[in-house]
């Protein structure tokens, strides 16, 4: 990594002619000899990486063909070099398959796929995917294998014998629903449905109640000591709900409950326990597994044998007006069961993808808790006490809690990838507003102003409002560094290399990026110069629905930036501008413009 990032900032220094070596460094015959062009430094680089890491490789090669213009000899030698990585990824992915690496050959599957690499000989998706999901299942890891499973089985149908084998192995643990999903898998086959057992059959045909799902759900308390208010002691305690997802000891919570248990910013005492009952039961100890900060998700473990245990493979995907139920420990009342519908979705709350409105009571004490539908399905995980949003309610969808679990059970904190773009919902489709300095989209001079055509190989298209999340599904279940394959209308196609997603996105751009620039994807207007003070712009477009838009800034205003501040750790900006607004005859009026940093409409 420290290569890399080394590597890729000297490619930027386009300005640079020639390089040369530190006076002091290397043989008196060394120092003797010219040094060589700024090219053949990033070429030697390219070389190295071919072998290091091919994925790499392929992105400096986009990077050198971005910055350097190129003769016949070079063409040769980057087309030598660009075969020599795919082979070499084809061959660390084969090794990774030998070894058991399931988690890495899908990775370098993804990638081989937009290289335009057919992989039926070294191994497909599908097809690593459930050799992974029986290998987790012999090891009697469930959850994993029950995840990797259904991923499998979307990309590709499970065979009847597959199939088999997970609804015996769901009704073994008892978790009804990934049994009704696997025997619905094995129903495919209408010719050999009569070989499932009528018990299995009858399990997964059947229905639980809430008066079971209750006996899944506990109450988390974080202990964080106490606190001193005009010279008496409180007790200091986070208060929150969690539900298993298996049978180990495993469950589901929201990250802002345990976020003193691994924010390495806190500073102070902090202990987390579960608890199954009331007041009176006893405590268990309990730790953070992995967690996702941009999803408010966090997985934990407890040692006890749940009686009851969601499934997360049969999910739901709710439309708006459905029945709900909520279960949680609202104001540490364990155990509450409240009702409710479905009041909107896709409303854009996280740094990644919509997220559930829902009308049933919800409290302090809540947040963690599951809902379901009246089939008993996972709808979502409730995450209550938004601020800005007092009395309403919301749960991060159970089809996003599902595609972050693998990255959460491998421990840690879980990275999604980032790019670095920032994106607008144009009437073409998703447009590129800005491209975020030193980031995966600026090495390969991704255009702003161009729109996006495909991600990944698909035309992704979603009604107003979905496209950016539907766009950020598509690279969610991918993980960092691999190559993402980008097609925008000017006709180009990029193939980058994932970085890892920052906490907030534009924290380092406010502070790199000039406050003109910054206009853009913090506050939704562009600027461009005007006649006069060098401080005076005009705005040259504003995003629909953006902070500017509901300011009443307009095309063709001018504006003048009288200061910028950025409050990293509060997680905001503040931009105070002059506007003379076009609308309003040009009275001129000062202004101070907030924003978060952590904007949702990123890639």
């Amino acid at each position: 990594m420290k290569f890399y990032r080394a590597a890729a900032l000297s490619f930027l220094c386009i300005g640079c002619l020639f390089l040369f070596t530190c006076a002091s460094s290397g043989t008196k015959a060394d120092r003797l000899v010219l040094p060589k062009p700024a090219r053949e430094i990033r070429l030697a680089d390219i070389e190295k990486a071919v072998s290091d890491n091919p994925v790499q490789a392929v992105h400096f090669i986009g990077m050198y063909r971005a910055h350097y213009p190129q003769d016949d000899e070079t063409d040769v030698r980057l087309a030598d070099f660009w075969e020599a990585a795919v082979e070499n990824l084809k061959a660390a992915q084969v090794k990774a398959i030998e070894e058991k690496r399931y988690d890495d050959a899908v990775s370098m599957a993804r990638s081989l796929v937009n290289l335009d690499v057919t992989v039926e000989s070294t191994g497909m998706e599908p097809d690593i995917l459930l050799a992974d999901a029986k290998n987790s299942l012999e090891k009697g890891n469930d959850l994993p294998a029950f995840i990797t499973a259904v991923q499998a089985n979307t990309l590709k149908p499970l065979s009847f014998e597959d199939a088999v084998i997970f609804l015996n192995r769901a009704v073994t643990v008892k978790q009804r629903r990934t049994a009704s999903y696997f025997l619905g898998a094995a129903d495919r086959y209408t010719d050999k449905r009569a070989v499932i057992p009528s018990e299995a059959r009858s399990y997964a045909e059947g229905h639980d109640q809430p008066r079971d799902m209750i006996k899944g759900v506990a109450t988390v308390l974080v202990d964080q000591g106490t606190h001193i208010e005009k010279g008496r002691a409180y007790p200091s305690m986070t208060l929150g709900s969690a539900f298993f997802v298996d049978a180990s000891g495993l469950l589901i919570t929201n990250y802002h409950v345990v976020q003193s248990e691994v924010d390495p910013e806190y500073e102070g005492y902090s202990r987390m326990y579960i608890r199954m009952g009331d007041a009176t039961s006893p405590r268990v100890p309990a730790k953070v597994i992995g967690y996702d900060k941009a999803m408010d998700i966090a997985l934990i473990k407890a040692s006890i044998t749940p009686e009851y245990v969601f499934s997360i493979v049969d999910w739901a995907l709710p439309a708006v007006g459905d029945s709900i139920i909520v279960i949680g420990s609202p104001v540490g009342l364990e155990k509450t069961v409240t009702q409710g519908i479905v009041s909107a979705t896709g409303r854009r709350l996280l740094q990644i993808g919509g997220v559930i409105q829902i009308d049933a009571a919800v409290n302090h004490g809540n947040s963690g808790g599951p809902v379901v539908d009246r089939n008993g399905r996972l709808v979502g995980v409730v995450f209550a006490g938004a601020d800005q949003y007092q009395g309403l309610n919301f749960a991060i969808p159970a089809e996003r809690l599902v595609a972050a679990l693998p990255a959460l059970i491998k421990g840690d904190k879980a990275e999604r990838p980032w790019l670095g773009l920032v994106l607008a919902e144009a009437a073409g489709g998703a447009e590129i507003i800005y491209v975020s300095p030193f980031t995966p989209a600026a090495e390969l001079a991704i255009k702003e102003g161009s729109i996006i055509t495909s991600l990944n190989g698909e035309k992704v298209s979603a009604s107003q409002g979905s496209l950016i999340p539907a766009l950020q599904d598509v690279l969610f279940s991918t993980r960092p560094g691999e190559l993402v394959s980008l097609e925008t209308t000017d006709g180009m196609r990029y193939l980058v290399m994932s970085h890892a997603r920052p906490a907030l996105p534009l924290s380092e751009a406010a502070k790199k990026d000039s406050k003109e620039r910054m206009a853009g994807p913090l506050f939704g207007f562009i600027l461009a110069p005007s006649m006069g003070k060098t401080s005076s712009y005009t705005v040259k477009k504003v995003i629909r629905g953006s902070i500017a838009d509901d300011a009443g800034l307009s095309k063709d205003d001018p504006v003048i930036i009288r200061g910028f501040s950025v409050l990293e750790k509060e997680g905001y900006v503040f931009m105070d501008i002059d506007v003379k607004k076009r609308r309003l005859g040009y009275m001129e009026t000062s202004m101070r413009l907030p924003a978060y940093l952590d904007t949702p409409d990123t890639l």
